[in-house]
């Protein structure tokens, strides 16, 4: 029987889709020849269930009006995609309805697809016959988030001479990258673009930790918060901040023992700080504001009063004082919540001492933060000022954070694609998927993202 000729090899499509798929949200977008953040979505990746039993998905929440008691399932658990029922259903509403923001081909378009760092191999399997089997998106590059940073021009975070615009992308030679999101926080040294395996470290804390430890103490403290999900990420977003003088703060903010009460923020009014709730029947926002005991004690009686009469112009708040910096403190000390987990400066040296002591300046010199998290003010400081007094004082020690350091990774899938000879050698095609199978792809794909040999 004759041999079958080999078929022809078809061009890459002009069009890529990055996806970072994070468990909170995705970021989202088409390349193009000048990436900006402006291009990246942000895409709920969740679907909620309101108390009217209403179904949300997805982008459709930038609709909904009433928070209140909204229960969500998200396809992403622990960092890692292990509901592709829900995931489809999100991806569907966001880029192949017809009224999608993102509407795509997939048989016309490139895909950069972003996962946690050392996930399972069955998820990954599971990912890859989606992808083309599922969707049939032309071709396809899965890679560790964190990979995609080293496409950006980090030496501009340190001051540095930014590469010429004229430069084709390529990734910064060392790079120590720190991914604070939802569901934990992740220490990625890179050396090329390529992750080094060995050296990955993962701390259990993330913005879910942190919200659900907010939720807690304002329960006990305040009002029972414990199905507010969304509002109490809203209030850990506008309040919490990491404090550079710990026991200093607690001090200021102490009560006062039983017999001898003080006043709320009497000696930490710069501390101290309400919050007033939200109101979803008149779609008021909450907002944080200055805290003033003599109003706030006036307010509440007014409060309890207009709330009893049915008086809809009255508000309700609640002051918040160290729960603004014990909340985010968990990141640097797990003990605290009693997590047998280092903090995440030891973290990192921990992922230090794996390298070569030859990279440690190198790779010292060049420590980029992202994620939510690192918008928590003072964050970065503080975790740069620990790392400095553990790390070996010959080493120069630089903490930068991205302008946006959500959009960041987008950004970096973003350079990437413009680079389309690098692009060809990283991306599986579809045909070559239905030839080789989902093994060989496994194979290709777990050298993560590097510069062409």
């Amino acid at each position: 029987m004759p041999r079958q000729p080999k078929p022809t090899e078809k061009p890459l499509p002009e069009r890529t889709l990055i996806l970072d798929n994070g468990a909170y949200t995705i970021k989202a977008g088409f390349a193009s020849d000048f990436p900006d953040v402006e291009d990246c979505h942000l895409i709920p990746n969740c679907i909620a269930r309101a108390r009217d039993k209403r179904i949300w998905i997805g982008g459709q929440l930038e609709h909904c009006k009433d928070f209140g008691e909204m229960a969500f399932r998200r396809p992403v658990e622990k960092g890692y995609l292990v509901n592709w029922e829900g995931e489809r259903e999100i991806w569907c509403n966001s880029f192949f309805d017809d009224d999608a923001k993102l509407k795509c081909d997939p048989r016309e378009t490139n895909l950069i697809l972003t996962e946690a760092p050392n996930a399972p191999v069955a998820l990954q399997t599971n990912c890859d016959q989606m992808i083309f089997e599922e969707f049939e998106f032309a071709s396809y590059y899965r890679c560790v988030g964190a990979s995609l940073n080293t496409y950006n021009d980090i030496p501009s975070l340190f001051d540095d001479s930014a590469r010429p615009p004229a430069t084709p992308p390529s990734p910064v030679e060392t790079l120590l990258l720190i991914d604070s999101g939802f569901s934990h926080t992740t220490v990625t040294p890179l050396v090329h673009g390529r992750p080094v395996q060995s050296a990955i470290r993962r701390l259990d804390i993330g913005g879910k930790l942190l919200t659900n430890y907010l939720k807690e103490l304002v329960s006990i403290r305040h009002y029972n918060m414990i199905d507010e999900t969304h509002l109490m990420n809203e209030v850990k977003e506008a309040v919490c901040y990491v404090s550079h003088d710990f026991k200093g703060d607690l001090e200021r903010t102490w009560k006062g023992s039983v017999g001898d009460r003080r006043k709320p923020g009497s000696d930490g009014v710069d501390i101290v700080v309400d919050y007033v709730l939200p109101d979803y029947n008149t779609q008021k926002a909450g907002f944080m504001r200055s805290h003033d005991p003599s109003l706030s004690g006036k307010l509440k009686k007014l409060g309890s009063s207009a709330g009893a009469n049915g008086d809809a112009g009255f508000e309700d708040f609640m002051t918040l004082g160290n729960e603004r910096f014990t909340v985010p403190e968990l990141l640097l000390s797990p003990g605290d919540v009693g997590m047998k987990q280092a903090g995440l400066a030891e973290v990192v040296m921990q992922s230090l001492r794996v390298l070569p002591i030859g990279l440690w300046s190198a790779v010292l010199a060049n420590v980029v933060v992202v994620g939510g998290n690192a918008k928590v003010p003072g964050f970065v400081e503080r975790l740069e000022a620990e790392i400095r007094s553990l790390a070996p004082a010959d080493c120069i020690l630089r903490v930068a954070r991205p302008a946006d350091p959500i959009k960041y990774a987008w950004l970096g899938g973003a350079n990437l694609a413009k680079n389309r000879p690098i692009l060809k050698e990283m991306v599986v095609t579809r045909q070559e998927y239905l030839e080789h199978g989902g093994g060989w792809v496994a194979k290709k794909f777990s050298g993560g993202v590097g510069a062409p040999k």
